[in-house]
């Protein structure tokens, strides 16, 4: 098996990572991000740890697609394979904040079950405020830096044929539609967990399954293996 193969079959399973891990960790979170009461209440943390794994796996596998796919991309377009390694890189830390903000307020819940006489409002908006600043890192991270990464990706595949080009065409409209999604959810258009949210998310989220499977299946297109070979 050749090193462009190898390529292939390593980013396309990252990127189905990508995807079950991103749908995990917000099942998981579930509890944390939709009872403003959280931090008051019995909680669920060990879902919300399993739901913070998911997202760091996330991170990691978000990072691990840029660095798998420099090799080949760099004898394409060298500044656009730095620009995605570097996207990726900016997209894993910002998913990684938001870990951060989500098991902050497990940490408050935990710490207002020992103190006598907690003030319930005061704590309750804290929480509040850490889920709220997950929210945003969620909008930035997974939504518009995810957007502009697959418009650099997508733009490469296209104007290079490592993949057909109706597959890089639906990156480009999925990257395209979750940059305009994200900037309607900034406007208070409509909420980012919501059906049009979730719609306006679908191109993108097809788009990098489809990668995924015909990188596994098939690699990249004839050229490919003589530009990585070069």
């Amino acid at each position: 098996m050749g090193s462009t193969r190898r390529t292939a079959i390593v980013a396309g399973v990252l990127f189905l990572v990508t995807e079950v891990a991103a749908i995990g960790g917000l099942a998981l979170y579930r509890p944390v991000l939709h009872d403003t009461a959280y931090v008051l209440g019995p909680g669920a943390d060990s879902q919300v740890f399993l739901g913070a794994l998911c997202e760091f796996v996330l991170a990691l596998a978000v990072a691990g697609t840029g660095a798998a796919l420099y090799p080949v991309l760099r004898r394409r377009n060298e500044g656009a394979a730095i620009g995605y390694v570097c996207g990726r890189l900016l997209e894993a830390a910002v998913i990684v904040v938001g870990i951060i903000s989500v098991l902050s307020v497990v940490t408050l819940r935990r710490q207002a079950e020992g103190a006598a006489g907690a003030d319930g409002a005061s704590l309750v908006t804290a929480g509040q405020a850490l889920v709220a600043f997950h929210d945003w890192t969620f909008l930035f991270g997974p939504n518009f830096v995810l957007g502009a990464n697959t418009l650099v990706l997508a733009g490469l595949m296209y104007t290079s044929r490592l993949v057909p080009r109706w597959i890089a065409v639906l990156g480009l409209v999925g990257g395209t539609m979750i940059c305009a999604s994200a900037t309607a959810v900034l406007f208070g258009i409509y909420e980012q967990v919501s059906v049009a949210g979730s719609l306006a998310a679908l191109p993108v989220f097809a788009w990098e399954v489809t990668l995924a499977v015909r990188l596994l299946a098939k690699g990249f297109d004839a050229g490919a293996g003589g530009a990585a070979a070069a």
